[in-house]
């Protein structure tokens, strides 16, 4: 409970924050919006050509899309910006406050700062998920509801372990300013379907199997965003991939707290 009312605590202090900056808050959104429907409308043109890519038609490719967009607003909105600041903490000193708080420095570190203006682009997502799936109709059974929940879960969970390893890295580096471009370039290979890696040409097809392993089976991308997508239309998803997906979350949520305890072994403080 206590946890919980400092989550609050700290959403109620990000709105206040960004109310104080109205026109840099109306920005961001307007940023947001324009990007949402940049994309929405690129892939409708494509759309338009073709009937479906691979296997993903233009709804199921749609409800795909408002799947990533989903679990990139929550990490954005909750994780991104405290990684960030996390990283600046620990070359300014600041993270001395942290330590000396009577709370879980992780927790602390990973959720007292909250971005809300991605709450616009989440709301944008399941209004996006929503109108896909009304244009597949099909019904939508009480296990795919709370599998794609799941599902969901396990893909901001391992994001997250990700960030917070990357963060660590400025304990020896004094500063990372590598943590947005690397979140950038990572999302990049997570906007695609698995399937759409894979292809008839010869002389494209060593390359997108060789991306299709290394993000399925080294570095799981692929599959914790397609994952969740295939489960609420109802496509069939191998158990394997499932397996994977779930194992290699678990391993990352359990290397990040190591790696984040390690690190801040290795803190010298403010008057270092």
């Amino acid at each position: 409970m206590l946890s919980l009312r400092l989550f609050l605590l700290f959403a109620r202090n990000a709105l206040i924050r960004e109310m104080m900056f109205p026109a840099n808050f109306l920005i961001q959104v307007v940023t947001r919006l324009f990007w949402f429907f940049a994309r929405l409308s690129l892939f409708g043109l494509i759309y338009r050509e073709v009937t479906q890519i691979q296997e993903w038609t233009r709804e199921g490719y749609f409800a795909f899309m408002a799947t990533g967009m989903l679990i990139n607003s929550i990490v954005e909105a909750f994780f991104m910006p405290n990684c960030a600041a996390f990283c600046e903490d620990i070359r300014t000193g600041k993270l001395d406050f942290a330590l000396t708080k009577p709370i879980d420095t992780q927790f602390l570190v990973s959720l007292q700062r909250v971005n809300p203006a991605m709450m616009i682009q989440l709301g944008l997502a399941f209004a996006l998920l929503v109108q896909s799936l009304i244009s597949i109709g099909k019904p939508i059974s009480l296990v795919q509801a709370s599998g794609y929940v799941f599902f969901i879960g396990v893909a901001v969970a391992f994001f997250y372990s990700m960030m917070i390893i990357t963060a660590c890295t400025s304990i020896w580096f004094g500063r990372n300013q590598g943590l947005y471009d690397f979140w950038f370039y990572i999302t990049i290979f997570a906007q695609y379907p698995r399937s759409i890696y894979s292809g008839s040409d010869p002389a494209r097809l060593e390359a997108g199997e060789a991306l299709q392993f290394a993000f399925s089976w080294i570095v799981p991308i692929l599959l914790v965003v397609t994952i969740p997508a295939e489960t609420i239309v109802g496509a069939v998803t191998e158990p394997r991939f499932i397996a994977v997906a779930v194992i290699m979350t678990l391993t990352g949520l359990f290397v990040s707290r190591r790696v984040f305890q390690w690190s801040l072994n290795h803190y010298r403080g403010a008057s270092s």
